[in-house]
């Protein structure tokens, strides 16, 4: 989630100017919600939907007459099921305080490959449960031998994971293609599935009324998810397209500025030669 905390406290923690902050954020943020009906409805049903299915799973856990196997997969099914509710929840409500003006891109000195590299591998490890045996992924990025770039890491990281949650849930089996690149300071992602959903995903995210997008598809989680998407990088000063890949698969597209840290340090240094010794 986003950090909310003011700079500056009094006595009680907050300064008045804080408080007054608090209550200006807590309208726009009543605005927000109050304007996504079909959101919210959706979002109640989904709740609903996933807390009996924790709860049927937990009645079943506790069954003698079945199975460690068994038992195994009614837990997997209860902690997805939490994941879900937890990851729906948190983007609705990060998308709330984006545009309640809270936050704005923290760009930092980072370097691509780590970066990527810690990614892809927290994929490979949820591709391992057994949920998702008949899926594989690729990757397909060229190094960067250890250059380092000024990027907002924590939100970058943030729209890729999205993206990659948004084509588990619509590629049942096949493949999840990811890389990236970067040439003339703008970091391109890309991420390709063999699944379901371009349609459905092509409309969350160019959508101008949510409310009749829901009513043609019927998925709050990937609308929530996708609207959270292209705020983050819209906000990075970023573009993010989606094309069809094959007959039903996605190929999802995001660009957004990056600043070489080298050039940054060669400008100070630059700076600081100019400089006289008093």
């Amino acid at each position: 989630m986003f950090d909310l905390s003011e700079n500056n406290k009094g006595e009680s923690g907050r300064s008045g100017s804080g408080i007054r902050e608090i209550r200006r954020n807590s309208e726009s943020f009543s605005q927000v919600i109050s304007g996504c009906p079909s959101i919210l409805t959706g979002l109640s049903r989904e709740m609903r939907t996933q807390m009996n299915a924790i709860v049927a799973f937990t009645f079943l856990l506790n069954k003698k007459e079945y199975g460690e196997d068994e038992r195994e997969e009614f837990s997997n099914q209860i902690y997805s099921s939490c994941e879900q509710i937890i990851a729906m929840f948190d983007d609705f409500l990060d998308s709330a305080i984006i545009d309640a003006g809270n936050i704005g891109s923290e760009p930092a000195v980072c370097n691509p490959d780590e970066m990527f590299g810690a990614l892809f591998s927290e994929f490979n490890e949820t591709l391992r449960k057994n949920k998702y045996k008949d899926i594989i992924l690729v990757h397909d990025s060229p190094p960067f031998q250890n250059s380092y770039y000024l990027i907002d890491a924590n939100r970058l990281a943030r729209v890729i994971r999205n993206l990659f949650r948004i084509a588990l849930v619509n590629t049942k089996s096949g493949y999840i293609k990811a890389g990236y690149d970067i040439r003339k300071d703008k970091l391109t992602f890309f991420l390709l599935d063999s699944g379901q959903g371009y349609v459905k995903c092509r409309e969350f995210l160019q959508s101008h009324d949510m409310n009749q997008s829901l009513s043609k598809f019927n998925d709050t989680f990937t609308a929530v998810s996708m609207v959270l998407t292209r705020k983050l990088v819209q906000m990075m000063e970023g573009s993010i397209w989606i094309e069809s890949n094959g007959f039903s698969g996605s190929s999802t597209y995001f660009s957004v500025p990056v600043i070489c840290a080298s050039n940054t340090e060669n400008e100070m240094n630059r700076f600081s030669n100019t400089m006289s010794t008093i």
